[in-house]
Parts: C-alpha cells; structure tokens; sequence
C-alpha cells in the first residue's frame, strides 16, 4: 500500500520510472517462468528419455512376452493334443480299471474263500499237529516197550535156546516113543490079522487089501438094505471074537481103534430112508459097528465112516466092478 501511495504521490510527477518498476518486475516474472519453463524443460526432457527408455524397454518385454506367448500357443496346441491322448488313455485306463476292479472284487471273494480254507486248514494242521504229537508219544512209549521187550527176548531167547534143546531131546525121545509105538501096534495088528486069516483062511467073500479087511456087501446086507444077515453076523463075530482076544494084550499107551468104513458103487440111490450113498454107507458102517459093541468090543475103539461111491476100488462100470465097490473094510489104527 505504501508503494502505491508512494507512486501515486510520484504520478504527479513522472510516472516512467514507475512503468519501468512494473516492467522490470513483469522481466523477472517472465524470466522466472522461462527459469521455470527451463528447469521444467529440463526434468521434462529427462523424464521423457526415461520414459522412451522404458518404452524401448516395455517394448522388449513386449516382444519378448510375443515370442513366449507364441511359443506358448505351440506348447498349448501340443499339450492340448497331448490331453486329448490322455484322455483317451485315461478312457481306456478307466474301463481297464472298471474290469481291473470287478476282477480284484472277483479275486476278493475267492481270496475270502481262500482265506476260509486257509483256516480251515491252519484248524485241520493244529489238529494234525495234537495227533502227531500224541503219536510220538505213543511212539515214544512204544519203543520203551519196545526196548523192554527186546530185552526180555533176550532173556527169553537164552530160555528158548535151552528150552529149544530140551524140546529136541524130548522130540527125539517122542519119536522114538511113536516109533516103539507104531512097531507095537504093527505088532498085534500084524497079530491081529494073522489070527483073522487063520480063522477066515479061503473065504472067497473077504479079501486083504493091504492093511484092510475087505467084506463084499452083498455078503453082508440085501440091496439097498443096512440091514445085517444073519451070515454077516457070523462072518463078524470072527472078527469080534478074534479082537477080543487080542485087544488085552495090546498096551495100554497105544490108543487103538477098530475103523469100519461102508463103500457104495458109483450107480444113485434116492429112497425115503437112504436119499444118497452117504447115507446108506454110513448106515451100513454104523450096523457094523452097533454089532461089534453088541459082541463086547468098547464103543471108543470103534470108528464109523461111510464114503459113498468116492473110493471106488476099481473104475469100471460093470457088474462085477460094481460089486467090488460095494463093500465094508475093516481096520485096525491108532487114534
């Protein structure tokens, strides 16, 4: 305020100086702004280089980020035909996996039944193993026995040895008792038969074969009859008379017996009483035999046996062959 004061008291007088003031001021205004425009210039300029720097820069990167995504979109067409593939292997692998799994669930349940039979059997096994346990037991108790036993054989075996020697001495001494025996019986069956062929001497009905006495049994029965005749009876009475008088003398140790054995000829018989030959020989052997005991011969030293048509002495098939087979035999054994 004092300024315009101070030139509006100088305007009366010269108002230059005041206009030069102003403009001086309005100089160094301008000069300010351009000092202001310059430095602004200035950090402009810098800025701007910076700027086109970084645009040079942005633009790289740019080209840079051209090239990646270029490259990028070749990766993504690869990797998108790669994912096709694995999808269509992963299509493949999941039907691989539904067939994988019904088979594992399939396996599944024949693992169970493994596995049930795998108990079954442990079960089985421990059972077995108790038996075999309780066997070797009893094996073991076994060969205890066993060796107990071996040694009782060889106590025994030493008594067998002795009782072995014993047993041959007194063999030696039974055969020798058989054989004074056998020599004995020979003796008065020799005897025996020595008095019979003097008392029967030429009877044309009874022939010796061997150690036998052999009576026709036409002599003796009627056909098909185990019925004694009354000559039969005599004929036998020989025979009784002559073993009553031998049997005394005939020791006591040798156990004798008289055999009566009825033979058949080969031709059947089948009668209401006699329905085979076995039973007419044997009938007719039994006559013999009730006979003698009726004489006094003691019934335990008589033998009864009919043999039917079996032993035939001769094998013809005539009458007169027949007739031979038809027969009673008489002999003196021992039991």
């Amino acid at each position: 305020m004092s300024l315009y004061s101070r030139r509006q008291r100088r305007s009366t007088i010269n108002i230059w100086p005041g206009f030069v003031d102003a403009l001086t001021q309005l100089v160094m205004v301008i000069i300010f702004v351009l000092l202001v425009f310059t430095v602004g210039q200035f950090y402009l300029s810098g800025a701007l280089s910076n700027r086109d720097a970084a645009l040079v820069r942005l633009t790289q990167q740019l080209n840079q980020l051209s090239d990646m995504l270029s490259l990028e979109k070749g990766n993504n067409a690869a990797l998108q035909l790669k994912l096709s593939t694995l999808n269509t292997e992963l299509k493949s692998t999941t039907a691989a996996e539904t067939a994988a799994e019904a088979k594992a669930n399939q396996l599944g349940t024949a693992l169970t039944g493994t596995q049930q039979q795998l108990t079954q059997k442990t079960q089985d096994l421990g059972k077995a193993q108790t038996t075999v346990d309780q066997l070797n037991a009893q094996v073991a108790a076994l060969r205890q026995q066993l060796a107990q036993i071996a040694a009782a054989l060889d106590i025994s075996e030493a008594k067998t040895k002795k009782q072995q020697a014993q047993i041959t001495d007194l063999g030696n001494r039974l055969n020798q008792a058989l054989a004074t025996r056998v020599e004995e019986l020979a003796k008065y069956r020799s005897e025996f038969f020595g008095r019979l062929r003097s008392i029967l001497a030429n009877r044309k009905d009874i022939r010796i074969v061997g150690d036998r006495f052999v009576f026709q049994s036409d002599v003796l029965f009627p056909t098909a009859s185990a019925d004694l005749t009354d000559a039969a009876k005599q004929k036998l009475t020989v025979v009784a008379q002559a073993l009553t008088k031998i049997s005394p003398e005939i020791p006591g140790n040798i156990d004798w017996v008289l055999e009566v054995d009825g033979h058949t000829d080969p031709r059947p018989i089948n009668t209401t009483q006699f329905p085979s030959n076995w039973e007419l020989s044997s009938a007719r052997a039994q006559s013999v035999v009730r006979f003698l005991i009726a004489q006094g011969i003691p019934a335990d030293r008589l033998v009864a046996a009919g043999f039917g048509q079996y032993t035939p002495i001769v094998k013809g098939d005539t009458l007169a062959d027949y007739q031979q087979d038809r027969r009673i035999e008489l002999k003196l054994t021992e039991r």
